[in-house]
Parts: structure tokens; sequence; C-alpha cells
């Protein structure tokens, strides 16, 4: 290697990099655009469950609560709580319940704000939760209680 690293030589090993890896780039997104139609949950996407996302942003709900690992990390993470709390049997009552019991009074312990949300909000709000409970993410949050 008695030979000089010139300017071009230095170019050559830029663009030929910089074009690897904006195909790796380009493959990567590809095979993400190809895997998403087999893993979203377009079919249960309903009314109730558009008018449940319009109330958790309305809410501010991810100001408190993650989903699906996005959000603020002050409060549980929602992705899977229609699991953790009952599923298909008593998911909605339980999503009732707690939600018109907040806050609890509890001394030391976070409060959950009263929304004052209408029995058909409620139920937007727990077929959002459902709906995004159902998305397959990879087994993301790696934990049940997220």
């Amino acid at each position: 290697m008695a030979e000089r690293f010139t300017k071009s030589m230095a170019r050559n090993m830029y663009m030929g990099g910089s074009l690897f890896f904006i195909l790796i780039f380009v493959g990567l997104t590809m095979d993400t655009v190809r895997q998403m139609p087999d893993r979203d949950n377009r079919e249960n996407l309903t009314e109730a469950v558009a008018h449940g996302k319009k109330l958790w942003e309305d809410n501010n709900c991810v100001g408190c609560h993650s989903l699906l690992g996005e959000g603020a990390y002050f409060a549980p993470e929602l992705g899977n709580v229609f699991q953790r709390r009952g599923g298909d049997v008593a998911f909605k009552a339980f999503f009732k319940g707690w939600m018109n019991a907040q806050p609890l009074g509890i001394p030391g312990r976070r409060a959950m704000p009263q929304f004052n949300l209408s029995d058909e909000d409620l139920d937007a709000l727990a077929d959002f939760l459902e709906y995004a409970s159902k998305i397959n993410t990879n087994g993301w949050p790696p934990n049940i209680e997220g």
C-alpha cells in the first residue's frame, strides 16, 4: 500500500458506500411494505373503532398512556389491555367500570381524570383498544403489563 489515498479514491468510496446503503434501505422498505397487508387489522376497522381513535386523540390519552410503545410512560401500556382485562368475555364491562370509577382517590397513586364519556363513547374507545390489541406487533410489548 505504498500508493497514496487520492481524492478520487475517497469520492469513489463515498459514492459506492452511499449507493450500497441506499440499496439496503430501499430493500428493507420494500420488504416492510410487502409485509404490511398481512400484519394489519383492516378487516376489523369499523366506524366505532374510528370514533374511539378520535376520542383517544381528543382526550389526549397518549399524554399519559402508551399504545404499542408510542406515547408517554406515565400510565400503563394499553396496546394489550384487551387481553389483560378479560378479552372478548369481560373487557367492555371492566373498561366501563374502570372509566366510570375514575379518579380512584387512592393516596400516593397516580390519578386518572374523569372524562365523563357516554356509554356509546366508552364502547367506541373499548372497540378501538380491542382493534389495537389485534394488530400483529411481533410480540411487542415484550411483557403482559407493557
